[in-house]
């Protein structure tokens, strides 16, 4: 199955129609809803060197941060010049609509999920100075003694990282206070300086903090233990199987953008996934690859949205 799979990915451009083979014309966009130094920033440049050379056009990376990654994916939904795409993640595409009242686009009608990049778990993560928890239970102890006093940052409101947090608080039973950053890197770097006791994030953003002691890591919230991080606990491991995430990204299109240009994209992406450079570059930023169809990626879309729709209204979260 895998291999018929990956031949009909290998042979996909032969079937296109010769406009959209001959696409792209112009320089390629990709739009960045988060900071440079983010992880979704490392994976938008890598791939974009792929594609460049695969394409023959420049591909420029555009970082657009702001208010949880809808002002980046705004732009993206409205583009009209047929070569601007995003890389999109959980919080702006399945999440967003069950947490804000008003949002600037639809993420069901105003884009259109291309291929699935890369998945990771998001990692509890401590301050190693301030916080003495060398485990899920110990950290637990710790924040309910602090009644209240426990802050946490995310790279911004409704992310992966943020609602993580939040249905883990609700389940454990402590509280905390949520800090929110433009972007994995400032989250991060609160995090190392003690600016915020604690975190769930994506491996790759705190690895250089783990590595000079500054941040300790306690748990990850996939199912299996992924192979980057084989030593750490899963949360269900440590006694709380309802707290499960990933934090998945990919590139979307606007609604307008041909199928056809679609899918040259989804198979020169998935060409480029397959490269051993790039595979390895990003393994050892502990980003476990994915590709496929189109249609794939809008089931991991839909199972997010049944997933975590009612997990968001029984939490209470909403957001302007």
């Amino acid at each position: 199955m895998q291999r018929r799979h990956l031949l009909a990915v290998a042979l996909a451009p032969l079937a296109l129609p010769s406009w959209a083979q001959d696409w792209p014309t112009q320089p390629v966009h990709i739009v960045v809803p988060t900071g440079p130094g983010s992880s979704l920033d490392l994976i938008a440049r890598a791939l974009g060197d792929k594609l460049a050379a695969r394409w023959g056009q420049a591909v420029v990376i555009d970082n657009k941060p702001g208010a949880g990654g809808l002002l980046g994916m705004d732009i993206a939904a409205k583009a009209t010049d047929g070569h601007t795409v995003a890389i999109g993640f959980n919080g702006p595409i399945a999440f967003a609509p069950f947490l804000y009242r008003k949002m600037p686009y639809d993420p069901a009608k105003d884009l259109k999920p291309i291929v699935m990049l890369t998945s990771q778990p998001n990692v509890l993560a401590v301050n190693a100075a301030k916080v003495p928890a060398r485990t899920v239970a110990e950290f637990v102890a710790w924040a309910k003694a602090q009644k209240g006093r426990v802050n946490y940052s995310s790279l911004g409101n409704g992310s992966s990282a943020h609602l993580t947090m939040e249905l883990f608080k609700s389940v454990a039973g402590f509280d905390a206070t949520h800090i929110p950053f433009n972007g994995s890197p400032p989250a991060a770097m609160a995090l190392a300086q003690g600016e915020v006791d604690c975190s769930f994030m994506v491996e790759p953003a705190l690895l250089p903090f783990v590595r000079n002691n500054k941040v300790r890591l306690l748990a990850v919230s996939s199912a299996q233990r992924p192979a980057s991080l084989k030593d750490l606990p899963t949360l269900a491991e440590s006694g709380y199987p309802a707290v499960e995430s990933l934090a998945w990204n990919g590139l979307f299109a606007p609604a307008s953008m041909p199928d056809a240009v679609a899918a040259k994209i989804n198979a020169d992406a998935n060409t480029a996934l397959r490269d051993p450079a790039l595979h390895q570059a990003f393994q050892a930023q502990g980003l476990s690859i994915v590709g496929g169809s189109a249609g794939d990626f809008g089931r991991v879309i839909a199972a997010d949205v049944t997933r975590w729709g009612p997990v968001i209204r029984k939490i209470g979260i909403t957001l302007d």
